[in-house]
């Protein structure tokens, strides 16, 4: 067998040069005369210690080593990396890491372990045991396995994935499809171009299963343009299971037919709310549409339609491969199974943490996160997006979940966490809030298009000093028009960080003490 090494050519490993480490290490091999492959892996998702090279040593043992430059090559291999040996960036087993090894990885339990666009690698690691049991089930039985698992979509509206399966499924039958939404837009948020980048299959699997569960042909990835990484693994992962059998007609050797592409949005965040992105995949200008009709009924084409982000499908092969009890077992409340959080911002430890809803707020940036990068006190987190809820320390006692953080005019949004320190100032971060949606805006609604515009120039009054008491009172009427008026969370969701920072940092505003904070 073919000596192994593992430079990750995550998107987020290659900003931080793993591309030119991979290549050092390439040149070493050659000069060395020594036969081993390096293999392109996903990352393992602790982004301070990237790029981390892992290799696999002649006793099959896996050891990591890391952050690595071009220049620490050499010196690597002198010291004895290609049989496990110690030194400086040795970092031993990965997976004992304290930041990894907390972890409950369902849905990346693969990412950083394989080559992502080996198909063989897939199947080794109990790649297609999902779609394997869906097609013995059946349709009807593969929704409801979806539905007990608890699973709720974790692009942001926790909506039940299985009663959106259910909609679909019961619509006559015709041409339907599966649209997944890949526009990942959101400040402080990964978990999606590390799946499509790290283990595309599972994202082929589980739109597979969800065409099969619901009698849809047709699938497409909508993925934003920002993504070249994530788009190339994509297609080839496409490529490879079509090659083998997985898509197409009569799929796995079963009775269904599936297919599908991946498209390429154009960069407006506003198609990452499922009517705009279905008006720019046919073809048009992404402006959201009105509800009713549901895209459920009337979606893509005019045809129902299943619309999913990436973590929701990517999900389905480990609830159908261990059945819905193993997912349902975990989680908090309502919320059910894991999620893939991603801690970014000023903190000490950037990554992506995958675990049981229930964890803290608090657990996840001062335990997980380590704190701030600056080492100054965090002021503040905003979670959710730039379209979430700004946090003080005095909430971070709030259990990851979907009704605690709305219990607390908070949303938990894709999982992103973005850190402040002591340092930012909130009336500023506030004033971006309403600059984003203005800049954003597709412009089909007026609260939002008209309301964010109103709100950069009454901020600017704010933080100039200008009628303060008056003007705070105009924002917060805006944010009640936006919030109650707009068509879709665009608009509907600005407030959150304009008002959070408002109430929870009035300081930063030129009023007096905070309100109270405390919980009900």
């Amino acid at each position: 067998m073919t000596a192994r090494i593992y430079v990750p050519g995550d998107a987020g490993a290659v900003a931080l040069g793993a591309d030119k480490v991979a290549k050092a290490f390439a040149d070493a091999f050659a000069r060395r005369g020594l036969d081993i492959q390096i293999v392109r892996n996903g990352s393992r998702g602790m982004f301070w210690l990237e790029p981390l090279v892992e290799v696999v040593t002649p006793f099959g043992r896996r050891v990591g080593y890391g952050p690595v430059k071009p220049s620490d090559v050499e010196t690597l291999l002198d010291g004895g990396m290609l049989d496990g040996q110690g030194g400086p960036l040795s970092l031993g087993n990965v997976e004992k890491i304290p930041f990894f090894a907390k972890q409950e990885r369902f849905t990346f339990k693969r990412v950083g372990l394989t080559d992502p666009v080996s198909l063989d690698d897939y199947l080794a690691y109990g790649g297609y045991k999902g779609l394997q049991r869906a097609i013995e089930l059946g349709g009807p039985s593969t929704v409801e396995e979806v539905f007990q698992s608890g699973l709720r979509g974790r692009g942001g509206a926790g909506f039940p994935t299985g009663i959106k399966w259910r909609t679909v499924a019961a619509t006559p039958p015709q041409q339907k499809y599966i649209v997944c939404n890949a526009d990942e837009g959101d400040s402080g948020t990964f978990a999606d171009r590390m799946i499509m980048e790290g283990d595309p299959f599972q994202l082929i699997e589980g739109m597979t299963i969800a065409g099969l569960a619901v009698g849809a042909t047709k699938g497409y990835v909508y993925c934003r343009s920002e993504y070249p990484h994530a788009i190339a693994a994509m297609n080839k992962a496409v490529l490879a299971a079509r090659k083998a059998g997985y898509l197409g007609s009569r799929v796995a050797g079963s009775d269904y037919d599936f297919d599908m592409e991946i498209r390429q949005g154009a960069g407006a965040y506003v198609c990452g709310e499922e009517t705009s992105l279905l008006e720019s995949l046919e073809g048009r200008r992404g402006l959201v549409r009105a509800k009713p009709p549901l895209p459920a009924h009337k979606g893509l084409f005019g045809r129902p339609t299943v619309i999913n982000n990436v973590i929701s499908l990517a999900s389905v092969p480990f609830i159908l491969a261990e059945g819905a009890k193993a997912y349902a077992d975990v989680g908090f409340g309502r919320s059910r199974g894991t999620m893939p959080i991603q801690l970014a911002g000023n903190v000490k430890y950037g990554g992506l943490y995958e675990i049981a809803f229930g964890v803290t707020l608090g657990e996840l940036v001062d335990d997980v996160g380590g704190g701030t990068f600056t080492g100054r006190p965090v002021k503040a987190v905003q979670v959710g997006g730039p379209l979430g809820a700004y946090f003080p320390t005095g909430l971070f006692d709030t259990p990851f979940d979907y009704e605690e953080f709305a219990k607390r005019d908070g949303l938990i949004g894709h999982g992103g966490i973005v850190v402040f320190d002591d340092t930012a100032e909130m009336a500023k971060m506030a004033r971006f809030a309403m600059e984003f949606c203005a800049v954003e805006s597709c412009g089909k609604c007026t609260p939002c298009r008209i309301g964010s515009t109103r709100g950069v120039e009454t901020l600017d009054k704010v933080i100039a000093g200008v009628d303060r008491e008056r003007n705070l009172a105009i924002v917060e009427d805006l944010c009640h028009t936006m919030k109650l008026g707009s068509l879709c969370a665009l608009g509907g969701f600005t407030p959150y960080p304009v008002m959070s920072a408002l109430t929870h940092f009035p300081e930063d505003f030129g009023r007096g003490s905070p309100l109270s904070i405390a919980a009900e």
